[in-house]
């Protein structure tokens, strides 16, 4: 680190030391509460939601941009002072660049010492509701994440997903997010990166909110690592005035009570009946959230600090000038006077213990085991080398035709191998491939079915397609063994490596073979649907 960082991060912290992103005390999950690792004295979150012109819930869309917000040293000395002047001390990014570099922000935000929670997703790179997956291009797309911020100790750690379920019949992506929360720590431990990177999932206030967090802290498979480090929740429900009872606020300490992991507000700041407007929130929530809550919740992060159409801002930005929103100075007061009591690491001992995962019925649609399988991009590759039909388009647009005939007819044999349905547990060896290496594997699939008076013509696919010399080395041939013949063997070899180069299409397309979710007639009406009215998808 520069002479000249470490200066200018400690004339914006008004300190005379100011911490370095590589000595600043990470914060560590034990139990139901977060610690400083150097000291084991307790964290409370006091943070703010840190996204310019983003939409944690807007549409998939590969036209959709997000700006770094942790990218440009400018914006961040322009906005810490003002941070810290509401006693932030962590805030939450939905959607970073892991190809620049953050060591400036980061280096500013550690200097005041503020912590960073990020989720692992992007606009166009989400496990989508209503048509889930965990393919190699999402497992890519988080680990990259991972690998551009685990160096800096002020991260605390990822969210693997934000408000994926919203709706009773949404939560069978339940078990696609709960697979990269297990793919995402596996990858942690195996790159040997720090032991108090968490992994966790934040909610919105929906129905189904208790049999998520139970499915989450739940363990379904014995020795495996599938359960979250702590757990966000989205709440609205303190709007005003309110109180501990008419908020649910005391419904909600009762149920987490004896959850195993920390639990903060990930979001909260209702806008709704606001006297004076949306800008003139009165916090009065903040009092209850750092006083008789603290037993079991850790604070709580304000959505959000820019102003934008929502009217959640908590400030403007004005010609690069911030200027405060009344409500801004609201919750300044009421942090001003809270002093959360403090539970020593030395002085606990955890008590709580995993919850029962939920059991399947018409409001909770996953099975707890087995899961989605871990994504392996050795498997991929192999299968794609040992292939004699394969497909060279990167047209993604063009594949749901293709994916409709092939696993449209004889039972849907061909496509055994990409079957993901979390209802019936039911996970083909491929299924964690890229859109493009699963059209490939059910095209050759096809290929291989037909007879010689046939072949000359069955790998074509209006263009898509070619045939090429299989090969399939020593290294590759255990991993295709045991996917089986026709894909419905299970791979136990660890998560491999992501390869950039593997993925050759975005994860969340019209024409992902996502169809394997509801059965073939749903798939036809969806992409005829998505056709005509350019289906909104849900995103983390």
């Amino acid at each position: 680190m520069k002479l000249s960082s470490v200066l200018g991060a400690a004339a914006l912290s008004g300190s005379v030391y100011a911490a370095s992103y590589d000595t600043i005390p990470d914060i560590k999950a034990y139990g139901q509460h977060f610690f400083y690792a150097n000291n084991g004295s307790q964290f409370y979150m006091k943070g703010v939601a840190y996204q310019e012109n983003f939409s944690p819930n807007g549409s998939t869309s590969t036209n959709v941009t997000y700006t770094d917000p942790l990218s440009s040293k400018a914006n961040c000395e322009r906005d810490i002072p003002f941070m810290k002047k509401i006693f932030t001390n962590v805030i939450r990014v939905y959607a970073i660049d892991p190809t620049v570099d953050h060591d400036d922000c980061m280096e500013l935000l550690a200097a005041n010492d503020i912590y960073v929670v990020a989720d692992l997703s992007e606009p166009t790179t989400s496990i989508n509701s209503d048509d889930p997956e965990w393919n190699l291009p999402l497992y890519e797309r988080y680990t990259s994440v991972v690998d551009a911020l685990h160096k800096y100790n002020n991260v605390i750690g990822f969210f693997a997903g934000n408000e994926v379920i919203e709706k009773a019949n949404q939560t069978a992506a339940s078990a696609f997010v709960k697979a990269a929360v297990r793919d995402t720590k596996s990858y942690i431990k195996a790159q040997g990166y720090r032991d108090t990177l968490g992994v966790g999932y934040a909610t919105a206030d929906v129905p189904s909110r208790d049999e998520l967090a139970h499915y989450f802290a739940c363990e379904p498979i014995s020795g495996a690592n599938t359960t979250i480090d702590f757990w966000g929740y989205n709440v609205y429900s303190w709007c005003g005035f309110s109180n501990y009872v008419d908020s649910s606020y005391g419904e909600r300490v009762q149920f987490f009570s004896d959850y195993p992991v920390p639990v903060f507000f990930a979001e909260y700041g209702c806008i709704e009946g606001i006297p004076g407007g949306p800008t003139h929130r009165p916090f009065t929530e903040v009092a209850v959230l750092y006083g008789n809550m603290t037993e079991v919740f850790s604070g709580g992060i304000v959505y959000q600090w820019f102003q934008s159409d929502n009217n959640y801002g908590l400030v403007q930005i004005e010609d690069n000038e911030v200027q405060p929103e009344p409500d801004y100075t609201s919750l300044m007061s009421q942090l001003a006077k809270v002093s959360p009591t403090s539970t020593a690491l030395s002085a606990y001992t955890p008590t709580n213990s995993a919850p029962a995962c939920p059991t399947t019925d018409s409001s909770w649609l996953p099975v707890a085991s087995p899961l989605p399988p871990a994504v392996n991009s050795d498997l991929c590759d192999c299968a794609m080398s040992s292939l004699t039909c394969t497909i060279n388009s990167d047209d993604e647009s063009s594949y749901g035709a293709e994916f409709d005939y092939i696993c449209g007819i004889d039972d849907a044999k061909y496509c055994v191998g990409i079957a993901h349905n979390a209802t019936t547990g039911d996970y083909g060896a491929y299924a964690g491939c890229s859109p493009k290496q699963q059209l490939a594997w059910v095209a050759n699939q096809y290929y291989q079915a037909q007879d010689s008076t046939n072949k000359a013509s069955a790998c074509d696919f209006n263009g898509l397609a070619q045939t090429q010399s299989p090969k399939t080395s020593g290294s590759c041939s255990s991993l295709l063994e045991a996917a089986g013949t026709d894909g419905s063997g299970s791979v136990s070899e660890p998560t491999g490596a992501a390869s950039s180069s593997s993925s050759a299409a975005s994860p969340n397309s019209l024409f992902a073979p996502g169809f394997f979710n509801l059965g073939q007639t749903f798939f036809v009406v969806y992409v005829l649907t998505a056709l005509v009215s350019g289906v909104g998808m849900l995103v983390l």
